[in-house]
């Protein structure tokens, strides 16, 4: 008689215990759902995009904005996933992307998300070959919003209007830097200059001067004897005055510029890395447009 006790206790005990166990996972499953209907979540891939997003965003209710890599990271162009970067795109409902061949892991992010919506915000654009630091040229960066502006509101429709309304105020501020760009652009068009950095040669085109050379320069670029002399002569031969440069990376070859040659350097913001301060590329851009007013006086 006990031991059918203690067996029908045991049972009782073990029942309860499922029971609690199955209700707390269907709370907690409950609990996903309705948190995730209730959120929208945007991952962008690096800052040039998130900045973007958080200007097409604002007054979005519910949104969850988050950058894949941290804001001083720089270019994508050898940037390795991780374990951590994959779990935040399983909880995104869009990954907002440059393109262009800057972000290589999207072929392996598609593969692994099928159902993720990504945004591609160069297609469509006139890139120059095997470069895609389309955001470098104001109006392209102004193509760039409109197509995330579109798929935004193709993955939310119900905040679409917003998303409209988001970047036509962003795109005046836009295209007031493009009209600065053109107000002297015909002072520097067929200026002939040397690049340290190959995402101005977007900033190149949109004043029309002629790129002699190109050393694309970053934090594991070994320079040769070879290319030094290169550099050197080619400023010599085209009468280069004007180099352009990052300084995190180019102070070095700048100096040895400075100290050779007659050529100038100027260290313009390329626009990969800051604070989430949604107006941070206008400003850094701003600045960059008084540097080559400057060289245009």
């Amino acid at each position: 008689m006990n031991r059918k006790m203690h067996k029908s206790c045991f049972v009782a005990i073990l029942l309860s215990a499922i029971a609690i166990v199955a209700f707390g996972s269907t709370f907690f499953y409950w609990n996903r759902q309705n948190r995730t209907e209730e959120e929208f979540t945007i991952v962008t891939s690096f800052y040039p995009m998130y900045i973007a997003a958080e200007n097409l965003t604002e007054g979005r209710e519910g949104l969850v904005l988050k950058s894949l890599s941290e804001p001083q990271t720089g270019c994508l162009h050898d940037y390795q996933l991780t374990a951590a970067d994959m779990k935040l795109l399983s909880t995104a409902d869009v990954f907002v992307v440059n393109g262009g061949g800057i972000e290589e892991f999207l072929t392996d992010v598609a593969a692994q998300y099928p159902d993720l919506v990504i945004v591609d915000a160069s297609q469509g654009l006139e890139l120059l070959e095997d470069n895609g630091h389309a955001w470098m040229s104001v109006a392209l960066h102004r193509q760039q919003l409109n197509n995330i502006a579109r798929g935004l509101a193709e993955a939310d429709p119900e905040y679409a209007d917003l998303y409209r309304e988001n970047y036509g105020i962003y795109d005046e501020k836009l295209k007031d830097l493009e009209q600065e760009q053109q107000e002297f652009a015909g002072d520097l068009a067929g200026e002939q200059i040397i690049l340290f950095h190959e995402a101005y040669a977007y900033v190149a085109r949109d004043y029309g001067m002629e790129v002699v050379y190109v050393m694309d320069l970053d934090e594991e670029r070994q320079v040769s004897a070879g290319e030094v002399a290169d550099v050197l002569r080619a400023i010599a031969e085209d009468d280069v005055k004007i180099v352009l440069a990052e300084e995190q990376y180019g102070k070095e070859m700048g100096d040895m510029v400075t100290r050779e040659s007659d050529a100038k350097v100027y260290y313009l913001d390329t626009l990969v890395r800051g604070d989430y301060d949604k107006d941070s590329y206008l400003e850094r851009m701003e600045a960059n447009i008084s540097i080559m007013r400057g060289l245009a006086k």
